[in-house]
């Protein structure tokens, strides 16, 4: 099962925005999945908006970051993929409203 819920990491990683639009990267649609197990290993998988992203190193540092945030989580993994490839569709209604998608 693991220590937290897909839900739960989710919730930590929305408090991480990504400056270029000002929104969360879970709003977004950015973060695929994410697990952990009972030692606290969190694995994620997240995607950036472009592979040209300027701030990439940052961003998966500020998640990471937030992930750690969570009780007793020791190790976080994150795996930057980009099949599917990241579109607005994949973002809440909200932000595609506000990017005019």
């Amino acid at each position: 099962m693991g220590m937290y819920t897909k839900e739960e990491i989710f919730k930590a990683i929305s408090t991480v925005i990504d400056p270029e639009v000002g929104f969360n990267l879970v709003e977004m649609g950015l973060i695929y999945d994410a697990s952990s197990d009972d030692e606290g290993n969190v694995k994620v998988t997240m995607t950036l908006s472009t592979k040209a992203c300027p701030l990439h190193q940052m961003i998966l540092q500020w998640v990471k970051e937030a992930v750690e945030k969570l009780p007793d989580v020791k190790e976080v993994d994150i795996e930057v993929v980009w099949e599917p490839e990241w579109n607005i569709s994949m973002a809440d209604d909200n932000v595609k409203k506000a990017l005019g998608a």
